[in-house]
């Protein structure tokens, strides 16, 4: 092969090797930027979730001695849709759990937290309760009533 077909060789490869590596890296972009999407639209759709049940928990509360009402409970008034049956409580990628507790007074009060199912696919925690009526988050560990309030 003359030197001419050797070069053209040399360019080829290097554009080629060249083209894979910038390809490479717009996959990988693509991918994170895939991941950070679904993780924000398991995200909104967890908090209009926690709303869902609050509002369903109040209309509980009015018409039941001022008690609150566990998922089971809610599930067969029919103010939940059937995505919150089963045990655990799964929607959305979250695991959701909701505690009910009597008070002093005969009411009750609740309180509801959701999980990421996975740890590993990220996600941030969050927590809501009958007394305080925000949701508030944690993107380390499970949230509590200390945690802020979540800004969305």
């Amino acid at each position: 092969m003359n030197k001419r077909g050797q070069k053209i060789v040399i360019v080829v490869g290097v554009v080629g090797v060249c083209g894979l590596f910038a390809l490479g890296s717009l996959v990988g972009a693509a991918v994170v930027g895939y991941r950070a999407v679904m993780r924000a639209g398991a995200e909104a759709a967890t908090v209009q979730n926690l709303k869902t049940i609050a509002a369903v928990e109040a209309h509980y509360f009015i018409g039941h001695d001022r008690t609150y009402a566990t998922f089971d409970q809610l599930l067969s008034e029919k103010g939940l849709s059937s995505k919150f049956g089963g045990h655990p409580v799964r929607a959305d990628d979250y695991v959701f759990n909701l505690t009910v507790s009597p008070k002093a007074d005969g009411s009750s009060w609740y309180k509801l937290t959701a999980d990421p199912v996975s740890e590993s696919g990220g996600g941030r925690h969050f927590y809501f309760d009958s007394d305080d009526g925000q949701v508030r988050v944690n993107a380390d560990r499970q949230a509590g009533p200390t945690d802020p309030v979540n800004p969305d």
